[in-house]
């Protein structure tokens, strides 16, 4: 049976769409004007900055891309999941690119540390607050729609990041104005390259989990199984998957062994069980004790 989306969801994932569109059109946008400023001035800091506002820009693109895709999934009937596992990809690519840009952050940052370059501060903070100024708006934009969607949670956090890494850049300016000190550039950069790195490990760990298959960490497998198994009238649990299709969307499949005559309320059963760990996309197959022929398949 398919089910279409009510108008309500359709305004809100128009709505979602919309903010995200602005959001990454303002983040693109700065990402040019911070690699060119940076280069100019010579500042590794607003350099890191532009390439951490690089790979966020790309989150905000996956967030707007499942969105999408979510959209759109039902004209794709031969795809039975939609798109959903295109934004894990991205996520893969966007934590190897972050990881990318903190290595070549924290390199050429130590090596400026033997030999600091003159930094032109002024026009380094005024592309800074300029940043920060625009960055402020695109933050409000996703604000309402982020407890409404994971997506657009992500991407609230991604343009939180860059209000913080811009805040670094601020400092960083601030203290070559007044003090002068030749070490500061570098060493804020090496903040922002320990700032960019856990983030992108964290990202690509997460994707490489989701493309695994493994069962998400908020799932106790075997509870879960345990469960099931306490059932009324189910006397065997067997091929428990539960894995992730994207961010936000567990699934499981499962078969269960019934003496009863009852199956559709084992499957009602089961499927409360399941929809309390979060797994509302399970499917359950009830079989009797005597035709449950030792279908189990071994992975």
């Amino acid at each position: 049976m398919t089910h279409g989306s009510s108008p309500a969801a359709e305004s809100a994932g128009g709505r979602h769409r919309r903010a995200l569109v602005v959001v990454l059109v303002l983040v693109a946008s700065l990402v040019g004007v911070e690699l060119a400023a940076g280069i100019w001035t010579r500042s590794l800091t607003l350099v890191a900055d532009a390439g951490h506002m690089a790979t966020d820009a790309l989150g905000v693109s996956m967030a707007l891309g499942a969105i999408t895709a979510a959209a759109r999934a039902a004209t794709h009937p031969s795809r039975t999941f939609g798109n959903y596992r295109w934004e894990v990809l991205a996520a893969l690519a966007n934590a190897a690119l972050l990881i990318g840009v903190s290595v070549f952050v924290a390199v050429t940052a130590v090596r400026r540390l033997a030999d600091p370059p003159d930094v032109h501060a002024w026009p380094m903070l005024a592309v800074a607050v300029a940043g920060l100024a625009v960055t402020a708006v695109a933050f409000r934009l996703p604000h309402a729609g982020q407890r409404e969607s994971l997506n657009v949670r992500g991407a609230y956090l991604e343009v939180l990041a860059d209000m913080i890494g811009q805040a670094g850049v601020i400092v960083a300016a601030v203290v070559i104005l007044t003090t002068g000190w030749p070490y500061t550039d570098a060493v804020v950069a090496l903040a922002l390259s320990a700032f960019i790195a856990p983030r992108a490990i964290s990202l690509g760990r997460e994707a490489l989990r989701v493309l695994a298959q493994a069962a998400p960490a908020s799932v106790d497998v075997a509870e879960l199984s345990r469960e099931l198994a306490a059932l009324d009238t189910v006397t065997g649990v067997h091929d428990l998957h539960v894995w992730t299709l994207t961010s936000g969307m567990d699934v499981a499949s499962v078969h269960l062994v019934s003496s009863g005559d009852d199956a559709r309320a084992v499957t009602t059963a089961a499927q409360r069980v399941l929809a309390g760990k979060g797994l509302e996309h399970a499917t359950v197959q009830v079989d009797a004790t005597d035709d449950a022929w030792g279908c189990q398949v071994e992975w």
